[in-house]
């Protein structure tokens, strides 16, 4: 039965509101499970809740059921860490951030594949990921034609639809009525050899619908929520954050002079978290003008920038917002409906547009070494953090990319640039600026020899430099090759001196 105000106006659908037990009940162990949900915005919030009691409930009676769960990226406690807390979830994709999963994964008792995310749909199509038995899907509301309003994030939702064989929606009232039109749900992506042209060339055309589509007859239960979303609350930008960024506005402003790029720059891609929200912060007291942001999510910083003017649009696939920043997002909806997009990932992430926009991508890392490769998944080269999300897509096709971090951690315990790093994700063919608050390495154009000087000299900790220093004299007398000079043996014994004693080795 529909509430009051129900937002589900589709006559077809209303015979099949139930209650997020109820739809719980029809997610069988074993099922692969799509959910919706990219960052804390737009997720399910009541099914997958109803689900991981009802799998706690059958292990109680020492039955087996665990799930395969599919999503857009990481989402929030309700989700993924009440289903791993139950040990409701066999294997995991395509990124997740969650306590619980890190931890189960880690210790071998969820599977895990760690994806681009713009890869994932198109995995899906091509059956290399299985059959998606049900979807899970957040949305704002049903309209009487049967389209479908997204939510606060399109993630891989629009394939999720499309290819599962069963659907439950969630229908959230907490999520604004105002959502609708700002989506653009394009639906004219194929797999080869059909593949046509993406036709965006601009961060701000629209090319598809704002609606979902989805053939009621797959969708079998219909669950009424008003429930927020949940994202964390961004600390303020710390001195080293204030000096990376110091130095990515000092070099977008020499790239400029020398011109590579005009004052409105590029389309801006930036990842998630306090680094990336001070650049933002700083690009706001900036010169630059009418920028654009071709990224993946919407942080604080980018919506600070809208409300400045300095950003014209943004183009997104979700609102990965603090909990103030929504509330003013949501009170003031009518003056960003026209300038921000909301995308489906496969398209946000799209590595044809990022190269065709030729975005300016900042993304953090873990670490990185004198070369230039990034590690931005592993601790220790075995232990996954998060995973790899987005950076790949737009690392490996924009026209500059960045990977900033603090120059140490744990203290000042550890370096984060290494001679060589424990796991690979961006290789140093994708890797063009390095940034600490230390300095700024430009590295496009050199040898692996001249990066491995401009690393160590500008972007290391000074209490760093001399093993490193060190490291790289030795390897340039001692290494087999002198093209990228390694000493195998002793680069490992970084990462194993820490782990045995806590702190890097000395210079020998």
């Amino acid at each position: 039965m529909a509430t009051k105000n129900s937002r589900i106006a589709d006559p077809r659908l209303r015979d099949k509101i139930m209650s997020a037990e109820d739809a719980a009940a029809l997610i069988l162990p074993g099922s692969t499970v799509g959910m919706s949900g990219f960052t804390g915005a737009g997720y399910p919030k009541a099914v997958p809740l109803a689900l991981a009691e009802r799998i706690e409930q059958a292990h109680q009676h020492g039955q087996p059921f665990q799930v395969r769960i599919w999503t857009g990226a990481s989402t929030a406690p309700e989700l993924d860490g009440v289903l791993a807390r139950a040990n409701g979830i066999e294997l995991r994709l395509p990124y997740q951030s969650d306590p619980t999963c890190r931890e189960r994964i880690n210790d071998g008792r969820m599977e895990y594949i760690d994806m681009h995310l713009s890869h994932v749909a198109q995995a899906v199509w091509e059956g290399f990921l299985g059959h998606l038995d049900i979807a899970v899907v957040e949305v704002t509301a049903i309209r009487a034609d049967g389209q479908i309003v997204p939510s606060s994030s399109v993630g891989n939702n629009k394939t999720w639809l499309d290819c599962a064989d069963k659907v439950i929606l969630e229908v959230n009232s907490w999520q604004p009525e105002q959502f609708e039109g700002m989506h653009d749900i394009y639906y004219g992506t194929r797999l080869p050899p059909e593949r046509r042209p993406i036709p965006i060339i601009a961060a701000g055309d629209r090319i598809g619908s704002p609606y979902f589509s989805c053939d009621p007859d797959k969708i079998i239960a219909v669950v009424e929520t008003n429930a927020p979303d949940r994202n964390g609350v961004f600390s303020p930008p710390d001195d080293a954050s204030r000096q990376i960024a110091g130095y990515i506005l000092e070099f977008l402003e020499h790239e400029i002079r020398k011109g590579r790029l005009t004052p409105s720059l590029l389309p801006l891609q930036s990842g998630v978290g306090n680094i990336a929200n001070a650049v933002m912060s700083g690009l706001s007291e900036s010169r630059f003008e009418e920028l654009s942001a071709y990224t993946e999510v919407l942080q604080d910083g980018m919506l600070h920038m809208l409300d400045t003017g300095k950003l014209a649009v943004v183009s997104t696939t979700a609102l990965s917002l603090s909990p103030a920043a929504t509330r003013w997002l949501y009170a003031n909806l009518s003056h960003y409906r026209s300038r921000i997009i909301l995308r489906p990932q496969e398209i946000s992430n799209h590595p044809e547009v990022i190269r065709r926009l030729g975005c300016l991508a900042m993304n953090g890392m873990i670490e990185a070494d004198i070369y230039g490769n990034v590690n931005s998944t592993h601790l220790m080269g075995t232990r996954i953090q998060n995973g790899i999300g987005g950076s790949g897509d737009f690392a490996r096709n924009a026209y500059i990319s960045f990977f900033m971090t603090p120059s140490t951690a744990k203290g000042g315990a550890i370096s984060c640039i290494v001679p060589m790093v424990s796991h690979v994700d961006h290789s140093e063919h994708d890797v063009h600026v390095i940034v600490t608050e230390q300095g700024l390495a430009d590295l496009r154009g050199l040898s692996p020899k001249q990066r491995a000087e401009q690393v160590i000299e500008k972007c290391a900790h000074p209490d760093m430099r001399p093993a490193l220093r060190d490291y790289h004299r030795r390897a340039m007398s001692g290494s087999a090759g002198k093209h990228t000079p390694h000493l195998l043996d002793e680069a490992l014994s970084w990462h194993l001196s820490y782990i045995r004693d806590g702190r890097m080795p000395p210079v020998r």
